[in-house]
């Protein structure tokens, strides 16, 4: 509680609590700041001690046995990269792995590592390996294929197309022969069938000739 106290001329003025100060500079001490990279990061020793046996929680101990070197600003300094050290530190402070989208597992696998975070390791590497043996639901490539017929086939070829292909386009390539007084046009159609990822890429690529006929019959 502070105290309030009168000089010789009356002035009233406040006497801290020498208890209040006290537990502010215990309070401070708990803070840690770590420059990673030249990015700084504000934690507390109670988050960095989360696994005994890390780099981080070696660091932060009064009788470290590692020597760092500091900045300017007191901020313990780690040559590491900034963006793979987020989800380290977020899963230090409430052991959950969370990691962006544009992160790739394996660079947060690599600061997991160097760290030495035994069960991050462990959870990173399960994630990897879920990622790498199921592969996602919405995951389809598309084949397609030319076909080229005359206009008298025209009709018989879309009704006889099974097994999965689907009519996509159909292209007025003119005509290229005469029977007589008549022209016969000749038309290309465009199929394409889905298929799963486990599908060989070569059989599934779509053909450079199909997307230029593609492209072709949309500007006529």
């Amino acid at each position: 509680m502070d105290e309030h106290s009168m000089n010789s001329h009356g002035d009233s003025f406040k006497i801290l609590n020498s208890n209040h100060g006290s537990a502010s500079t215990s309070s401070s001490k708990q803070w840690v700041t770590l420059n990673v990279g030249g990015t700084c990061f504000l934690t507390t020793k109670t988050t960095l001690s989360r696994d005994p046996n890390s780099f981080l929680y070696r660091l932060c101990q009064e009788d470290s046995d590692l020597i760092s070197d500091r900045d300017e600003k007191g901020a313990y300094l780690i040559d590491r990269d900034p963006t793979y050290f987020s989800p380290v530190l977020n899963y230090l402070r409430h052991g959950k792995l969370v990691i962006n989208k544009d992160l790739q597992e394996e660079g947060v696998l690599e600061e997991a590592e160097f760290y030495n975070i035994e069960e991050l390791i462990r959870l990173v590497k399960e994630r990897i390996c879920q990622r790498d043996t199921h592969p996602l639901k919405d995951s389809k490539k598309h084949v397609y294929r030319v076909l080229q017929c005359h206009e008298d086939e025209l009709t018989q070829m879309v009704s006889t197309m099974s097994d999965g292909w689907r009519f996509e386009q159909l292209i007025n390539i003119g005509s290229q022969y005469n029977y007589g007084n008549e022209d016969h046009a000749e038309f290309l159609c465009v199929v394409s069938r889905e298929y799963g990822q486990s599908v060989d890429s070569k059989e599934t690529e779509p053909t450079d000739r199909a997307k230029v006929l593609q492209q072709k019959g949309s500007r006529m």
